[in-house]
């Protein structure tokens, strides 16, 4: 004997079914469920670890149909026969009674007047019961209508009320995708899903990219989300700065499929780090150094030391002043840090010693006695007219 799973119900009801001889997959019969006499679709037979991991979901399932009034998705059900030809026939034309009996059912509730929407209806296998699914947004009184119901057809009627999500499950249709909604044809169980799995797989937070035919998130948000989850542990969270020196850097999302994360750099380009450099790149970028890519190799630079030491000692050396101090100074792009250091030296209450040595291009061997004393009596005036302007702004200082 083997314990096999079997699917029946348009709601997609779920049964475990003992059945002493072997069959395959695939295969239609007739079972006897809690609501009656049903065809249902055999699948394979279950081993051991499979069977109690249902049973086990099936028992949290049963509790809260229990509370709901309902039957579970999951059940015993018992083997009955393997559909023959004429079971067959019967359950065509029942599905063909199904369609007219929804069309009936919506006329006749025009005239109650009721704030619900008939979903789908369903007979069961020998038609003693039929089943109405319908989605409403409050309570609803609708004892006079099921006496009309049953008045049209001649049959018990039970409605059930389901929401959105069970109405795409029902109805089913065709999902963004371009295939049937998993609802309507393997998905057996709802999981929640929250805006934070979007956010976290690096979605675009557009509702009608990310919302299903029900109006809710794809369930589809959580088939990945377990990975998502395990590497971001890792990482900090999406949209997370990198405040440096050269600037920010945003952790904009993660490459499941490469496992790197997506980073956006200061200059506005997107590189994939993978997680296990991502430390060792933060350590780089918050220490001031840069994070180049040849090919696949990730390079961190580090400033040249030897650089930064000349740079330190070109702005020790003493700047030469040989033009008149009224005409503005061309500084090109390359020495800012220049013009930096002489508008420090002009706040400098030592100004006068700075400016008492000769400047470095003027070779005294390669002059003659008369354009020496020239140049002599212009650095005289340049001093006196500097140490006026000194004393000028000095004065303005304390005032």
């Amino acid at each position: 004997m083997s314990i096999y799973l079997a699917v029946f119900g348009k709601p997609r009801y779920l049964g475990l079914v003992d059945i002493k001889n072997q069959s395959s997959g695939g295969t239609w019969v007739l079972l006897k469920t809690m609501r009656g006499l049903e065809m249902g679709l055999l699948g394979g037979a279950l081993s051991q670890e499979q069977e109690e991991k249902y049973r086990k979901v099936g028992s949290d399932e049963a509790d809260e149909a229990n509370l709901h009034g309902t039957e579970p998705m999951l059940q015993e059900v018992s083997f009955v026969s393997v559909a023959s030809a004429e079971d067959m026939e019967i359950i065509s034309q029942n599905r063909v009674d199904e369609d007219e009996a929804l069309i009936k059912s919506r006329v006749l509730l025009v005239g109650h007047k009721l704030p619900i929407k008939l979903v789908e209806v369903e007979y069961l296998f020998d038609k003693k019961k039929l089943f109405f699914y319908f989605t409403s947004d409050n309570r609803v009184d609708f004892r006079a209508y099921v006496r009309d119901l049953a008045r049209e057809f001649r049959t018990r009627i039970e409605m059930r009320q389901i929401g959105v999500r069970d109405e795409a499950r029902t109805a089913k249709g065709i999902s963004q995708c371009g295939r049937p909604c998993c609802c309507s044809y393997w998905l057996h169980k709802f999981t929640p899903i929250c805006i934070r799995m979007v956010k976290e797989q690096n979605l675009a937070l557009n509702p009608t990219k990310i919302s299903g035919l029900c109006g809710r998130l794809m369930c589809c948000m959580s088939f990945e989300h377990d990975m998502y989850e395990e590497i971001w542990k890792k990482l900090p969270n999406p949209g997370s700065k990198l405040k440096t020196a050269n600037g920010n850097y945003v952790v904009a999302g993660i490459d499941l499929k490469s496992e790197s994360v997506l980073v956006r750099f200061p200059e506005g380009n997107d590189v994939n780090i993978p997680v296990a450099d991502f430390e060792k790149f933060k350590q780089t970028v918050v220490s001031g150094g840069t994070w180049e890519v040849a090919g696949r190799q990730f390079i961190p630079i580090f400033p040249d030391p030897m650089q930064v030491k000349e740079e330190e000692v070109k702005d020790d050396i003493e700047i030469p002043r040989r033009k008149q101090v009224n005409k503005p100074e061309k500084i090109s792009h390359n020495d800012e840090h220049l013009a930096v250091k002489v508008s420090s030296i002009k706040e400098n209450q030592d100004f006068k010693k700075n400016t008492k040595s000769i400047p470095a291009d003027i070779d005294e061997k390669e002059i003659n006695g008369k354009e020496k004393e020239k140049n002599v009596k212009r650095k005289h005036k340049i001093r006196k007219k500097k140490s006026h302007e000194n004393n000028i702004a000095n004065k303005t200082k304390k005032e």
